[in-house]
């Protein structure tokens, strides 16, 4: 890999299969034009603001629009992601706030929603993510920023990969949460809240690896265009993490 192409060609060849089918003409090449959305994604620029050496900046900017729109960055990442079936038997669930720039935060009534809330911390949008025991993303889902915690794990606890135990914090000790991990044969660490009547047990020690979902949201806003959002539309946002997700972990 050179200064220029974030990809090796045996990792184009390995996420090519997920492609859409050219229609009719040759396209851009497939390496340098996703090393230029992914140059552009990492360091927080506009499009028009892309090196000349990935291509004309439209080219990037609408093949990244149009996969998104096709989901083809989602499907990438939920494929790779399927290989952590032999990395452990413990998963860690989370959340995040990831700040909405002023261009991506015009909310209009009655608009397709946009995944942008408002909180103390002004408008932003909630990242909530379960990774496995090596701290690798296998789910990923957006929520407007004033949404709790239960809201995400509600999508993202339905159908875990097998696994002995997950591990989050107290935000996630409800009834309902546990029922759910029980119904798959998963064993809750998770902290009871301080105003829990009865006594919950768990394993402090496997607690403390806690710390590997934290690192994964650090991770992925050292792209610029992941920590602070100028996405207006929710697909493309989502696309963009998506992405980053794979290239970190995945390839």
């Amino acid at each position: 890999m050179s200064h220029l192409f974030w990809l090796t060609q045996e990792q184009v060849e390995q996420i090519a299969p997920f492609f859409p089918k050219p229609r009719g003409v040759d396209r851009a090449d497939d390496c340098k034009v996703l090393s230029g959305i992914i140059y552009v994604i990492k360091n927080g620029l506009q499009w028009v603001d892309a090196p000349p050496d990935y291509g004309p900046h439209k080219t990037l900017y609408n093949r990244f629009k149009r996969w998104s729109e096709n989901g083809v960055f989602e499907r990438i990442f939920e494929e790779l992601a399927k290989t952590q079936d032999e990395s452990g038997n413990i998963l860690m669930i989370d959340a995040t706030h990831l700040k909405a720039h002023r261009t991506a935060s015009s909310l209009k009534k009655g608009a397709t929603s946009r995944l942008i809330g408002r909180t103390k911390g002004g408008l932003n949008t909630k990242l909530h993510a379960v990774c496995d025991n090596l701290g690798r993303p296998v789910r990923l889902h957006l929520t407007e920023g004033q949404r709790s915690d239960f809201k995400g794990a509600d999508v993202l606890l339905k159908d875990l990969p097998k696994a002995e135990t997950l591990i989050g914090d107290r935000g996630y000790d409800s009834n309902k949460i546990r029922e759910m991990l029980a119904e798959q044969k998963i064993a809750p660490c998770i902290p009871p809240k301080k105003n829990r009547k009865e006594t919950i047990e768990y394993c402090k020690t496997t607690y403390k690896t806690r710390y590997k979902v934290e690192n994964l949201f650090a991770k992925l806003e050292d792209w610029r265009r992941i920590a602070t959002r100028y996405d207006r539309c929710a697909h493309t946002f989502r696309s963009a993490i998506y992405l980053a997700a794979t290239i970190i972990f995945w390839l």
